[in-house]
């Protein structure tokens, strides 16, 4: 018996010196990247490789190294650690699912923003539409789909016509169809009940609202469900639409005539996997401006301004 508790004890030892080392390893990877440290980074991986094997964990780590020489207009490299990404994702692939755990979806998903990034910077945005559309193909049904739409949009939305929006289930006022503000500019703002820059946002929108509703400005919220309310708790849908309501109500009161549609569908067509993800129409229902992530007062009125004089 005491043999079989010693045992154990080691095995629950190394299980856990296991999980912390591949928890780690992002990490490390990533601080070292931020240094612009990139021998060092590998050196993490190729040591933790060695001696863990290849995990979600490693394969996601790889993919900030294709991330950090992306954001370093390294785009060669960037394109060397995002093919490798690839690969090591579609060995990963062959043992499980994609959406079976969370860092094999981060990793390939990277891998492909990557990729296309580093291919349109070179001047090579066909190939990198090409490169898209194949993997929009294959993960259509998985949780990537929404990131890889997004990067299909950075590289060729604007001048295309807008995507319609489902409107069937809203908070606030009804919202109209996108074709029945024809003559009219949009400014769509997707958020997430749980997003903190969405909220950041609100007081930018709220002065572009009251500038330019004037001058024919129609704004609209496209939100979606996560499947958890408050502190991350799961929720039922009906639930999450109320908390979603009460978030709508407190942080973003100063955008009350603000029509809300609620659907997932909204945000895979949108590619907006990104939140806020700010979407500007022109008069005739065409994207004039895509941008993920949160934009300035100065920078939105500056593009707005430029829409209005066209």
């Amino acid at each position: 018996m005491k043999i079989s508790a010693n045992f154990f004890l080691a095995s629950l030892l190394l299980s856990s010196l296991c999980v912390a080392a591949s928890a780690g390893i992002i990490e490390d990877v990533r601080n070292s990247i931020a240094q612009k440290n990139y021998s060092l980074a590998e050196k993490q991986l190729r040591d933790y490789r060695a001696q863990y094997g290849d995990s979600p964990e490693s394969v996601e780590a790889l993919s900030w190294m294709g991330r950090g020489a992306l954001g370093d207009k390294q785009y060669g490299k960037a394109i060397v650690y995002a093919r490798q990404t690839e690969q090591l994702s579609l060995q990963q692939l062959k043992r499980r699912p994609l959406d079976a755990e969370p860092h094999l979806p981060i990793a390939l998903g990277a891998a492909f923003e990557v990729e296309a990034q580093a291919m349109a910077a070179k001047g090579n945005r066909a190939e990198a539409l090409l490169l898209l559309h194949r993997a929009l193909k294959t993960y259509n049904a998985t949780s990537i789909r929404t990131r890889i739409q997004k990067n299909i949009n950075l590289l060729g939305m604007e001048g295309k016509p807008a995507p319609a929006l489902d409107e069937s289930e809203y908070l606030g006022p009804r919202p109209a169809s996108l074709n029945s503000y024809r003559g009219r500019p949009v400014l769509l703002f997707f958020w997430a009940h749980w997003c903190v820059d969405c909220k950041h946002e609100e007081p930018v929108l709220e002065k572009i609202n009251a500038e330019f509703q004037p001058k024919g400005l129609a704004i609209l919220g496209p939100t979606q469900r996560y499947g958890y309310a408050a502190r991350g708790e799961d929720a039922s849908p009906q639930a999450e639409l109320q908390y979603i309501d009460d978030v709508r109500q407190k942080f973003y009161a100063g955008l009350s005539g603000m029509p809300v549609p609620v659907s997932q569908e909204n945000f895979k067509n949108y590619g907006a996997s990104t939140t806020p993800t700010l979407v500007l129409l022109d008069r005739h229902g065409r994207v004039a401006d895509y941008h993920p992530g949160f934009m300035a007062y100065d920078d939105l009125r500056a593009r707005i301004e430029k829409l209005l004089a066209q």
